[in-house]
């Protein structure tokens, strides 16, 4: 019996460590923690003022490329405008806007009652109506201003009629007729003593005329060309005949 108590006691109660035990225990120094095997995940903005400040950084830098874009896009976008512009202003003012010149034409020159006699105050006179058909063509996409003009017809290089016609403009593309009026200069006649003589032979003499028309053309305020348009005519007069039309006509313009 006493064995079996013994035996009881000690499994019940174990030896307690002493308090030198406990003290050597408390003196040693705890174990630092190992590293762990992965690495720690990047700070977020619950991970203090380091995330704040990258997440602001990026934030910024994401904002700069985007303006930067949008600079670089709207300058492109100007750039191909302007380059678009320029090149559809050259072509129309190669073709389309491209100023040309005006033609001038003297169609024809008409006679009507014609007369020649003595004079008291002049040892000749001449009764004439003479009518010339001039036209102006404008090929170009804008009006075609001008001013008056003055026609001359000569014999052997000296004045014998005059014809003045009033200035006006020929719309885009279109043709303007006019019936000018002659003078002719009697006393300047009387004086061709080679012009009189065939006038009382009644033979056909050579006549040269020449009509100087000053104008412009502005193509929508932009392009503006001044113009001198200048015609030199030679033709045939019949003496012979009252009313005619005047013949061998050949006319040559030139626009300066």
């Amino acid at each position: 019996m006493k064995q079996y108590q013994l035996r009881t006691q000690t499994k019940e109660s174990p030896p307690q460590p002493s308090m030198g035990d406990m003290e050597k225990d408390q003196a040693k120094p705890l174990a630092y923690p190992s590293p762990p095997a992965y690495p720690s995940p990047p700070a977020t903005h619950f991970n203090g003022p380091i995330a704040d400040e990258e997440e602001s950084s990026r934030w910024n830098s994401s904002q700069y490329l985007r303006k930067r874009r949008c600079l670089l896009f709207c300058c492109g976008c100007c750039s191909a405008a302007v380059i678009l512009l320029g090149v559809t202003i050259l072509v129309l003012s190669l073709t389309v806007f491209k100023i040309k010149d005006p033609i001038l034409t003297m169609n024809a020159i008409h006679i009507h009652g014609f007369d020649v006699g003595w004079g008291t105050d002049h040892p000749l006179s001449i009764n004439a109506t003479l009518t010339a058909d001039v036209s102006i063509k404008n090929p170009n996409v804008a009006a075609f201003g001008y001013g008056s003009s003055v026609t001359e017809f000569y014999y052997e290089g000296k004045t014998m009629a005059v014809a003045y016609a009033p200035g006006g403009h020929v719309s885009p593309r279109r043709m303007v007729r006019m019936n000018v009026t002659v003078d002719v200069l009697a006393d300047r006649v009387a004086k061709l003593s080679n012009f009189t003589s065939n006038i009382l032979i009644g033979e056909t003499v050579n006549l040269t005329s020449y009509t100087d028309v000053k104008g412009s053309v502005n193509v929508l305020g932009i392009y503006r060309r001044d113009m001198d348009v200048m015609i030199n005519c030679t033709m045939t007069l019949d003496l012979s005949l009252i009313d005619q039309e005047v013949a061998n006509k050949a006319c040559q313009a030139t626009v300066m």
